[in-house]
């Protein structure tokens, strides 16, 4: 079974960083492709940002594009979110998920589309 366990979240001021960690047992994730999300109080998740299996396609929402990287080390099974300029709107529950199949840019962002998750971890952005 696959298991995906975040970590790396945190109370931040605004215009700061985080890097989000995400590890992975139970399968090499070479075989996923691996995304974020995240989720505020009283709202829908969200699509934050994905990568290909090789790393070498990433896709980024709107609101996080060219502030947030995702990354990969295949080597040490793990993904990463690094988030720079960081806003209070980006005040979430972060999760890491896995899709084992290609997509659609449009399919990319669907969440029902990712077959594993971990349990989140929290990011605060205070003003």
């Amino acid at each position: 079974q696959v298991q995906l366990v975040e970590s790396g979240g945190g109370l931040v001021q605004a215009g700061g960083s985080l890097r989000l960690s995400c590890a992975v047992s139970g399968r090499t994730i070479s075989n996923y492709a691996m995304g974020w999300f995240r989720q505020a109080p009283g709202k829908e998740r969200e699509f934050v940002a994905r990568i290909s299996l090789t790393g070498a396609s990433t896709y980024y929402a709107d609101s996080v594009r060219g502030r947030f990287t995702i990354s990969r080390d295949n080597n040490k099974n793990t993904v990463y979110l690094q988030m720079n300029s960081l806003k209070p709107e980006d005040t979430a529950a972060y999760y890491c998920a896995a899709d084992f199949m290609t997509r659609s840019s449009t399919a990319i962002v669907a969440s029902a589309n990712y077959a594993y998750w971990g349990q989140g971890t929290q990011v605060a952005v205070s003003s």
